[in-house]
């Protein structure tokens, strides 16, 4: 009994202290104008976490007066509201919508960037009308800079086996701004989705990024009618976010989430799991819920979809989609597509 009682107050006070630390960075990266009122309000947290328990004797009391200023603490930052008018960086500064009509949907602002190097580059932007009935596959794609286990996953929709769109979810940070996960905790980034085409987003990745990120493609087992369900829970969100900004996190809003949020917004299977947590392995758990192709083992499967050379070799070409799917499991070959008028 005594030592269920030491473990409680342990826990306990463990709680506390992990809740003053996430309440003084919460407000020093809040909105307050200045550095010097969110580090004044940052140390003062602290000091008074320090001065309730250290005051009061009675600990059930303590810990009470403590949850009530926390609880108030939290409604006051959780008001703070996202925004969308910053001064962004030019990669995000542009937001893409959609308009509806029937099959037919336009979608504005697709980003198509000529890059000299990251971050020297002409920006581009197009529109395009896509017809519901000839979206036919959906790939899921795996972006790997730091290791296995973290990742950035983007979707692309193909229609007629010709044209793709991209979709990628990300920070959508102002000038000056760099990324930090610890920050993307506490409403530092508002979040975008950057719809582009496959020679900006797959290129940026594998071509002008120093050193070169490794693209991995998979070929899902999607139906065209799940296809077009999920493109249009892209399109609602993309609309919505034109409309409503919304805070990026870290953990709860990105770019494993959130795909897994529209998977699930039309019955899809998704669940969330500490494969979604740690992105990297997202790939190899859509795999091991029947998702992806099936015929080579996920080894074989991982390896076959490393499109680096592919996308160095197609370059900017008008084919580049079609070329870095060469080979790619689950993917007519050109031949049987150019034959089938697809």
């Amino acid at each position: 009994m005594k030592a269920l009682r030491a473990l409680s107050r342990i826990a306990a006070a463990a709680g506390a202290v992990l809740a003053t630390v996430w309440a003084s960075l919460a407000a020093y990266w809040s909105d307050i104008p200045g550095q010097t009122g969110r580090t004044a309000l940052a140390a003062g947290i602290v000091l008074a976490a320090v001065l309730i328990f250290a005051g009061i004797r009675r600990r059930a009391v303590a810990y009470a007066v403590f949850a009530a200023a926390l609880a108030g603490f939290v409604l006051w930052w959780a008001a703070i509201p996202a925004s969308g008018v910053r001064d962004w960086q030019r990669d995000v500064a542009v937001l893409p919508f959609a308009q509806v009509q029937g099959d037919m949907v336009t979608v504005h602002n697709i980003r198509n960037f000529a890059y000299t190097t990251e971050t020297d580059y002409q920006p581009g932007y197009y529109d395009r009308t896509f017809d519901l009935t000839t979206l036919d596959s959906v790939d899921l794609i795996a972006v790997y800079w730091m290791g296995d286990a973290i990742a950035h996953v983007m979707v692309s929709f193909g229609f007629g086996g010709r044209d793709y769109l991209c979709l990628s979810i990300e920070t959508r940070k102002e000038v000056g701004e760099d990324y930090s996960s610890i920050r993307g905790f506490f409403k530092q980034y508002e979040l975008t989705y950057v719809v582009a085409d496959e020679r900006d987003l797959i290129r940026l990745r594998t071509g002008y990024r120093n050193p070169p990120e490794d693209v991995y493609i998979y070929r899902t087992r999607m139906t065209p009618e799940n296809a077009r369900l999920f493109f249009m829970e892209y399109m609602k969100e993309i609309n919505r976010l034109h409309e409503t900004p919304e805070f990026y996190n870290t953990l709860t809003t990105n770019c494993t989430t959130n795909v897994v949020q529209h998977l699930r917004a039309f019955g899809g299977k998704a669940r969330y799991n500490w494969k979604i947590l740690l992105s990297g392995y997202a790939p190899r758990y859509a795999y091991e819920m029947g998702a992806l192709d099936d015929t080579l083992p996920f080894e074989a499967l991982r390896a076959a979809g490393h499109v680096n050379g592919k996308a160095a070799s197609a370059g900017n070409g008008d084919d580049f989609s079609a070329r870095i799917r060469e080979g790619l499991p689950g993917v007519p070959p050109l031949a049987s597509r150019a034959a089938s008028g697809r």
